[in-house]
């Protein structure tokens, strides 16, 4: 599960050349690989490139740099091919790049010309249990989440960012679970060719998120067939992949049960049923040409978990039994026209059906999404490109549940249409200068408004290594479906989206495997939720029915940070590290807030420190991860508003992976240990209220463990280099 997709070394061949213009002079800097493979270099200050590969027979070798013409020659390999030369056709000065927008986003991608993180520095990332989203909170931007589900971005709530694959909304990005206990979510690593986390100032292909996105994509056709199976503290799983020649089928299955987890590690709560079940997935892509490809999805995941914990309503206990069910399924075809022309469009229909049992309260909760999306794309020039795409969306959700003994069935339910359209322009005047307005319009037939939303990124070389960037723009997003279901309030039929203007300024400097970037930001919320009724109540699971009077769209706030990246793969041999700090001033009026304050999620600074050490005669890989927030408001009665905070966050984790071959079996046993020192964090505090009004404080809030301790094995028939480590 950790480091799928690995395996057998066979035969390697070196391939070795220089990349030059048609002018004799050399190329620095391009992208050199094998053609439908992930096999290549980049070329050196003299234009020249090495690399090694198990490919062998008839092959495509492609040189590309940005500004340049991509070129390449047919090849065959049966050995080392030494001393080639790849022609480029020079389209513009040869001494600059061209210059990439980088304003609130990092990218995770296999792109060499482009990375910042690649999928395996997703996995190998001491404390991310190979978690793609928990991996994002290592970058700068993003909030330790403790107990809580989602990705919380510059002082936006859990609600405020979305996650997209191939272009399409994730319903359920995590599975569901007790409230209180974090959960996973439903993404690994390996699944995706590429990874774009923005923490604003985003696309206008995309909507709904006040704060940002992650983006991925799915991988695209496999080089050959693989055989894929491991074991760990979590459970079992297989997967296969068969290769035609223009199709493949991909099958996999799982299942998971956490008792030998839950065996050696203590827990802060009573899993009275440990988390256990199962997942499926098959996937089919076809491609009929070579610059078309058909990606067709089905998955489906099912688990259930008992868990003993504080009861959000009262100063005791309860029992919570969820049993939790999902469905995805995504058809996508992406197609060029003579290098010049793109379509692509997208469906797909995801349910999750979440069975709870809590104490007196028992509820069948069950929400849907159907999506379609097609776009276009015009490369008029090298220069410019025009994108134009609609969306369409109908999600909805449909609760029933009932108190106590009662038989009777309290039922909620909503549905909506999203209608969406957009259009960006990427323009290049010049080489030290690009520019990217766009604007997007959303109509909601739930709430009967249109909105219109425009965007602008602009980007200036400051020079051959760095470059300046800014972004912004208006975005605008529904309330969550906590008071969408709640048809019956007060100013219901009166609410409007909320609103956000994002303002973000950034400067990178990139050379050599190092890289540094500067970012500053202001974020400025309109038209937040706000409820009237019974003043605040720190209960975030209370019942709209009976403890919300009325909603408005009068809240607002806003947001204001520095921050910081640093990547160094150059330095120290066989040594990758990373340092991230972000800095986030904070305040809003939302929900039942009766004054702006900062939310009790926010830690004003956190810092991040990664690193990764190869040890070839090991054949191993020793990664740690350093994370430090501080404290965080929490609510007491007895003081003002969210005006104290918790204790600092500090986090330890380790994690090792040792490498061997059995026969053909390449295998991976990786072990790793969270929170080392075992320290105690704390995420806020518990306060009970009793008849007369009296507040008691019952308890800290905390996660489900404080250390933990997996290891597990993976054998594959894939092979991959160390230096992916």
């Amino acid at each position: 599960m950790m480091l799928g997709g690995f395996t057998t070394a066979m035969a390697q061949y070196t391939i070795s050349g220089v990349v030059m213009t048609d002018k004799g002079k050399p190329v620095r800097g391009a992208n050199v690989y094998l053609e439908n493979t992930i096999d290549g270099a980049t070329s050196d200050s003299m234009g020249k490139f090495s690399f090694t590969t198990t490919e062998s027979g008839n092959q495509t070798i492609v040189a590309s740099e940005i500004t340049h013409s991509t070129g390449g020659m047919p090849i065959v390999i049966n050995g080392d091919l030494i001393g080639l030369i790849i022609t480029l056709k020079a389209s513009a000065p040869k001494d600059l790049d061209m210059v990439v927008i980088t304003a609130g986003s990092f990218d995770a991608t296999n792109d060499k010309t482009k990375t910042v993180l690649k999928p395996l520095d997703i996995v190998t990332t001491a404390g991310s249990g190979a978690d793609v989203v928990k991996a994002m909170q290592m970058l700068p931007g993003t909030q330790q989440t403790g107990p809580d589900n989602g990705m919380f971005v510059r002082g936006g709530d859990a609600n405020e960012a979305a996650v997209i694959v191939d272009g399409m909304v994730v319903q359920n990005a995590f599975f569901s679970g007790a409230p209180g206990v974090a959960t996973r979510s439903r993404f690994g690593a390996f699944q995706y060719k590429g990874m774009a986390f923005s923490s604003g100032g985003y696309s206008a292909r995309y909507g709904q998120a006040l704060s940002g996105i992650l983006e991925l994509n799915t991988t695209d056709m496999p080089d050959k067939s693989t055989i894929n199976l491991g074991a760990n503290m979590g459970g079992l799983y297989a997967s296969g992949v068969k290769k035609w020649e223009k199709s493949s089928l991909d099958l996999g299955g799982g299942y998971t049960n956490l008792a030998p987890f839950y065996g050696i590690v203590k827990s802060n709560f009573d899993f009275y049923k440990v988390p256990q079940g199962g997942s499926g997935n098959i996937r089919y892509m076809w491609a009929p040409n070579k610059d078309g490809i058909l990606k067709v999805t089905l998955n489906t995941q099912h688990t259930t978990t008992g868990v003993r914990i504080p009861n959000p309503f009262s100063a005791d206990t309860a029992n919570f039994l969820t049993k939790d069910h999902n469905y995805y399924s995504n058809v996508s075809y992406r197609q060029m026209f003579k290098h010049k022309y793109m379509l692509y469009t997208a469906a797909s229909v995801s349910q999750n059906n979440t069975l709870s049992d809590f104490s007196v309260f028992n509820s069948d909760n069950t929400d849907y999404r159907r999506q379609f999306r097609i776009e276009g794309k015009d490369y008029i020039n090298s220069r410019l490109n025009l994108l134009v795409g609609t969306d369409v969306q109908n999600f909805g959700q449909d609760r029933h549940f009932k108190f106590g003994s009662s038989d009777s069935l309290l039922g909620q339910k909503f549905n909506e249409v999203l209608i969406g359209g957009y259009a960006e322009l990427e323009w290049v005047p010049v080489n030290r200068f690009a520019i990217k307005p766009g604007v997007r319009y959303e109509h909601s037939t739930l709430l009967g408004t249109d909105k219109i939303a425009p965007r602008l990124s602009m980007a200036l070389k400051t020079g051959i290594h760095s470059q300046a960037s800014v972004a912004g723009g208006l975005f605008y997003q529904e309330a969550a479906n906590f008071y969408l279901i709640a048809d019956y309030l007060p100013g219901y039929k009166n609410m409007d989206m909320q609103a956000a203007t994002h303002y973000i300024a950034n400067w990178q400097w990139s050379q050599d495997n190092r890289t540094l970037r500067l970012e500053g930001y202001y974020k400025q919320y309109d038209k937040l939720i706000l409820e009237t009724g019974n003043g605040y109540i720190p209960n975030p699971y209370r019942f709209a029915d009976s403890d919300i009077k009325g909603i408005t769209n009068g809240g607002n706030g806003y947001a204001q940070g520095l921050e910081l990246f640093w990547r160094d793969k150059k330095t120290f041999k066989n040594t990758d590290y990373w340092i991230s700090y972000s800095y986030i001033d904070t305040k809003r009026k939302y929900m039942n807030f009766p004054v702006q304050a900062t939310p009790t999620f926010i830690a004003g600074h956190n810092f991040n420190a990664v690193g990764k050490y190869w040890i070839d005669k090991l054949k191993t890989s020793f990664n740690a991860t350093y994370s430090f927030a501080s404290g965080r408001p929490y609510y007491d009665p007895g003081t003002a508003f969210l005006s104290q905070l918790t204790p600092n966050y500090h986090s330890l984790s380790l994690t090792a992976a040792y490498l061997h071959s059995f026969g053909k079996w390449f295998t991976v046993f990786y072990i790793s240990v969270d929170n080392v020192t075992n320290r105690k964090n704390v995420f806020g505090y518990r306060y009970s209220q009793d008849a007369s009004g009296t507040f008691t404080n019952v308890g800290p809030i905390v996660p489900a463990l404080y250390r933990t301790v997996f290891f597990g094995v993976n054998m594959s028939l894939s092979e991959f280099s160390k230096d992916e480590l």
